[in-house]
């Protein structure tokens, strides 16, 4: 079975009072499902024509765990509470076996 993960990138914040309230929600959810931070922050090197966004990976112990996590009652609150105060790419990923 394999691990699956949340790999999300932060384009641009345009409230963070509002994703702070996001993340106070998004924590306990996350990791009631399972969910284990890999990595919360700005890159120290971008190369390959990436750029210096705030990047979040979750990993999760199956990729089923990762879309019920996202999926959860707990989640879809912490997303009603982010709403637009950021712009982000999330994916939601398989691990390689």
């Amino acid at each position: 079975m394999s691990k699956g993960y949340w790999v999300t990138h932060y384009r641009k914040t345009n409230d963070p009072t509002a994703l702070a309230a996001y993340a106070q929600l998004a924590l306990p959810a996350v990791t009631a499902a399972g969910g284990k931070f890999l990595v919360r922050g700005l890159a120290e090197e971008v190369r390959e024509q990436g750029l210096n966004e705030r990047t979040v990976v979750i990993e999760f112990p199956s990729y089923e765990a990762a879309l019920a996590a996202y999926d959860s009652d707990a989640y879809k609150k912490a997303l009603a509470t982010l709403g637009n105060a950021a712009e982000r790419d999330l994916r939601i990923v398989r691990g390689a076996e």
